[in-house]
């Protein structure tokens, strides 16, 4: 049909024939739009002097101010280090063991066992990061925790883990990759089950063993799947994981250094010292550092393959 002869009051049809996939879309648009875009004109706090009888447009300006209280404070550098150290760690170990668990779990005959073992790697990802908070005290108290009444029983000094910062990065990514591995492994096992089985049988015509139909037929044909989950992962690289470092390390000065994230640093300069136009600065700073990021990988992954990249 041409522009010509296209009749009056298209979208407005298109939305009626299709009103119940535009529903089912609705609350996925509705979360971005109050969570994400309504409160973007509240960035004005970082350039603000907020107080709270004038309002957030009423405020006196700042300037730079806030942004130069956080960069001169010293804690922007370690702050970003830790950010972005630890989630290159949670991606690569994470990403590493979806694909080797989900690549075991395809080459197992054993339907029932296959079922119970991915049920009960997926279990993790449904539990509070509060509750995994409350275990882990309970393991590493030094009073009365699991880990030191099994060091005392056997004769062993305890270990006071909240006062040593070199353990904590061990622990949280232990933490992080066991809580994420089974909904991963999902992702993972969904793409493996999307290969055409023509293939595998034409290696096995041709002599191939598991190990070598794993390497040239499953990796290769899992590599869109993981670069494309990869990059929408680099885009959160910024943003720390809020629930896991404040839950499980919570407000221990001793662990600061090692474990504080942007997240955790603009939630105590809001709740502690109600700091608006700081915490809003450094918010702002961590969504330009994420956006940089994530454009710079886009850009590079164009320049290898562009089919790889998201835009």
């Amino acid at each position: 049909m041409t522009a010509r002869t296209k009749k009056p009051g298209g979208f407005l049809r298109k939305v009626r024939q299709n009103w119940i996939m535009l529903l089912m879309v609705l609350p996925a648009v509705l979360y971005f739009l109050i969570f994400n875009y309504l409160p973007m004109p509240g960035i004005i706090l970082a350039f603000k002097r907020f107080n709270y009888a004038q309002g957030i447009f009423a405020s006196p300006w700042a300037g730079l101010e806030n942004f130069r209280f956080f960069f001169g404070s010293g804690d922007a550098w370690f702050l970003t280090r830790n950010t972005i150290l630890y989630n290159v760690a949670f991606l690569i170990v994470g990403t590493a063991l979806q694909v080797l668990v989900a690549v075991m779990l395809s080459e197992m005959r054993l339907k029932l066992f296959k079922k119970v073992t991915q049920t009960m790697m997926f279990l993790p990802y449904f539990i509070s990061m509060v509750v995994i908070g409350a275990f882990m005290y309970n393991i590493f108290n030094y009073e009365f925790g699991a880990f030191n009444t099994i060091l005392t029983s056997l004769g062993m000094e305890r270990v006071n883990v909240y006062s040593d910062p070199g353990v904590w990065p061990w622990i949280l990514i232990v933490l992080n990759t066991w809580k994420g591995l089974g909904y991963g492994i999902v992702l993972y096992l969904a793409a493996i089950m999307g290969i055409d089985t023509e293939i595998y049988e034409a290696a096995d015509i041709d002599g191939a063993n598991t190990f070598q139909k794993i390497r040239v037929i499953t990796i290769p044909c899992l590599l869109p799947t993981i670069i494309t989950l990869t990059l929408l992962a680099v885009g959160g690289i910024c943003k720390g994981n809020f629930q896991l470092f404040y839950n499980v390390v919570g407000n221990n000065g001793m662990l600061f250094k090692m474990t504080d994230v942007i997240d955790t640093y603009v939630y105590r300069a809001l709740m502690q010292a109600s700091d608006f136009g700081m915490s809003t600065a450094a918010g702002a700073y961590q969504s330009v550092l994420n956006l940089v990021i994530i454009m710079t990988v886009n850009g590079l992954t164009r320049l290898v393959d562009k089919e790889y990249a998201l835009f």
